[in-house]
């Protein structure tokens, strides 16, 4: 049944709908989440890429499946074209992900043109395909004096820019050359625990959303921008 808009005479009744809470309901996927995990510094002693394959671990102990880009080789944005290698593997990376993880260290007070460069990379739509519409993602930083969120707040406003369901809780580590060992495993800490949070949230928000995500993205400005050019493609054709 059409809902009654009596009193929003600016609404396109054809693309206006009420939200179904039977299509919230998490679809039984037998897959495990997948995890694209991100990190920003080339540094062979790199904490980032150390915080990183820590909460890879976790991920895949909480039963999801991973994989983390190398970023070593990606050209900065618009100085290749689309086609190179890299640009390839992390855009296919993005598009088989369910959920991500993006960690940068904070240099100049923000996040690393290494972890810019990457989310440049991964366009809002190739075509149909959004890579990232829809995903979940957990942002972290580490820092290399006192603990600081400049950083994790930039990740979160481009996980808005790129339409992203970004999860509330998120782990900035200070010090981060006290926090891991000589072979790059993370010391027990608060900042280790606040990890272990991130990544069992990630996981929960990603089973809950990963088979509705369409569902959640369906927006009506779209719905009517695209009944207008189905309008206008029926109209064409009768013409001819």
């Amino acid at each position: 049944m059409a809902p009654d808009l009596i009193d929003l005479p600016n609404i396109d009744a054809s693309a206006f709908a009420i939200p179904d809470a039977a299509a919230l309901r998490p679809a039984a996927l037998v897959h495990r989440p997948r995890i694209l995990l991100l990190y920003g510094s080339l540094r062979e002693r790199s904490f980032s890429r150390f915080a990183t394959i820590e909460a890879a671990r976790l991920l895949e102990t909480f039963g999801a499946e991973t994989r983390i880009f190398n970023p070593s080789g990606l050209p900065l944005p618009d100085d290749a074209p689309a086609e190179h290698p890299k640009v390839q593997e992390l855009r296919a990376l993005s598009a088989w992900s369910e959920g991500q993880v993006w960690c940068s260290p904070e240099r100049h007070g923000s996040m690393t043109g290494i972890m810019k460069a990457q989310i440049d990379w991964i366009p809002l739509s190739i075509g149909a395909v959004r890579p990232t519409q829809g995903k979940t993602l957990a942002v972290m930083q580490v820092s290399g004096g006192s603990q600081s969120f400049n950083a994790v707040n930039q990740l979160r406003v481009l996980g808005r820019w790129m339409r992203m369901i970004t999860i509330p809780n998120q782990s900035s580590v200070a010090k981060a050359y006290e926090q891991f060992d000589d072979v790059g495993r993370m010391k027990p800490s608060a900042y280790y625990d606040r990890i272990v949070d991130v990544m069992e949230e990630l996981v929960k928000f990603t089973l809950l959303t990963r088979g509705i995500s369409s569902y959640l993205t369906d927006r009506y400005s779209e719905r009517k921008e695209e009944a207008e050019k189905l309008s206008q493609r029926l109209q064409l054709d009768e013409a001819l």
